[in-house]
């Protein structure tokens, strides 16, 4: 576990990702995290959950409509 101290930035408060941490996620400048309560606590995340449930539903309906998805892509 890694602690972090948490910092005015400007108006705001912030905290300051290690570099090793922003390494091994793949974590850069401008890229987005989202944050989550769960109870564990404060989760981070580099990945949209809203986008994993769009994608979820577009599987659906491919395996739904493959045949017809075939046909339109003639």
């Amino acid at each position: 576990m890694t602690a972090l101290k948490v910092r005015r930035i400007g108006n705001s408060l912030g905290v300051i990702l290690p570099k090793e941490m922003l390494t091994k996620h793949r974590i850069r400048e401008g890229d987005d995290l989202f944050a989550g309560v769960d109870d564990d606590g404060l989760n981070l995340s580099p990945f949209d959950p809203k986008f994993e449930k769009v994608m979820e539903a577009a599987d659906r309906v491919t395996r739904r409509f493959k045949n017809t998805l075939k046909e339109l892509a003639r």
